[in-house]
């Protein structure tokens, strides 16, 4: 009796085991959610971005080319100056005294000059005379009137007054070389009086000043402030030299549009041009170094601060351009996913084209008003079923 009822126990719970585990129909695929936007045809720039920094127009370091105290600044730290501006005054009274102690020399120069001339004048006079008596006594001794040693004697007198004539000459030229050499002494004096006083040479802004009034400076020794020209300035960035070809075709063309913009900054961007392009491709980044020019009126643009540059090469009027966001990159290359009619999704295999902005535009694969997937793509499989949530 025992075992008949252990073996219907036994029966009934493999049975009931049995029901258990038994499998049901499978559950069906739950759609992903995505949000979608359509292809669509509009203005796609080929542009090349890039990473810039802002240089100073022209950069001016101000050291002093004389030496004396710092009487006077003129001017506040990181101020704005204007060409002409007094900058900085150094002490003038060494410098004024050694002119007046060279004019006072000039003036001795000019009286040992007349001085000169007066000893000509009269050597001058003695030459004639005894040139003329030298002769009338060597005539008289070929007569026998006077002695020939008489006659020798005046023509000695002769000669020293040639002589001394030719002296007189010397001097002269002596005292009109001390007078140049005093009056090219005493210009330089007044070229070392005029850097006493140092104006800018450029409309700019001012840095750090780096010596302070009653200060001892060496000439050309100490750097006195550093003045950076702001309107305009320069951005100099770097491209890959793939666009080199391009980028020289349309400079040859025309000037080249640059767009600036500061990162953090919600303020519209800022426009200027390519004005210079290195002669050479860099070899060990493949790239191409650009300048660009901009008028910098509200001095945005800061020297040494990094920008975010955009180099317009070609401006396509009708392209088929999607969200960026649509653009995916696998082993087989760039694809976007295609949502068809019925819901479901395609894998399909894109040509990027130029970027602008948020958009990017597709040369190949791709057809205007198609939907293509732009969030919730990494969930999804060719075939899958989707739920779109929104455009």
């Amino acid at each position: 009796m025992v075992y008949v009822l252990f073996l219907t126990f036994l029966i009934w719970t493999g049975c009931s085991s049995s029901n258990a585990t038994a499998p049901g129909p499978a559950p069906a695929a739950e759609a992903a959610p995505v949000r979608v936007a359509k292809a669509e045809n509009r203005r796609a720039p080929l542009e090349v971005s890039a990473v810039g920094n802002v240089e100073a127009y022209t950069t001016i370091v101000t050291r002093s080319p004389i030496g004396g105290i710092l009487m006077k600044v003129f001017f506040q730290e990181g101020q704005s100056v204007r060409k002409g501006d007094p900058l900085f005054e150094i002490d003038t009274r060494p410098y004024r005294e050694a002119i007046h102690q060279l004019e006072a020399n000039l003036a001795k120069d000019r009286a040992t000059l007349q001085q000169a001339e007066a000893s000509f004048n009269r050597a001058q006079q003695q030459d004639v005379h005894y040139g003329t008596q030298a002769n009338r006594y060597l005539k008289l001794a070929e007569q026998g009137i006077f002695s020939q040693e008489a006659a020798d004697q005046a023509s000695l007198q002769a000669k020293s007054a040639r002589t001394a004539v030719r002296l007189e000459t010397a001097s002269i030229a002596s005292a009109k070389a001390a007078i140049a050499a005093t009056e090219a002494a005493i210009a330089n004096a007044k070229l070392n009086l005029s850097y006493c006083f140092i104006n800018s040479p450029i409309n700019g802004r001012t840095g750090a000043l780096q010596v302070k009034e009653g200060n001892l400076i060496k000439a050309n020794d100490v750097e006195l402030v550093t003045i950076h020209q702001l309107q305009p300035v320069f951005v100099t960035f770097a491209v890959p030299e793939e666009h080199l070809t391009i980028i020289r075709q349309r400079a040859a063309a025309g000037k080249l549009p640059v767009a600036a913009s500061i990162p953090n900054d919600s303020r519209p961007g800022v426009s200027g041009t390519v004005s210079f392009l290195d002669n050479a491709v860099d070899r060990d980044t493949g790239t191409i170094r650009l300048k660009a020019t901009f008028p910098n009126a509200d001095s945005r643009l800061w020297p040494g601060q990094f920008v975010d540059v955009r180099l317009l090469l070609e401006d396509r009027p009708n392209a088929i351009v999607v969200p960026a966001a649509a653009l995916q990159t696998g082993q087989q290359g760039n694809y976007v996913y295609v949502v068809k009619s019925d819901q479901s999704v395609e894998m399909r295999t894109v040509t990027p084209g130029p970027r602008a902005g948020i958009f990017t535009s597709i040369t190949s694969g791709l057809q205007p008003e198609e939907r293509v997937v732009t969030e919730g793509a990494l969930r999804l499989a060719p075939g899958m079923k989707v739920k779109v949530l929104g455009q």
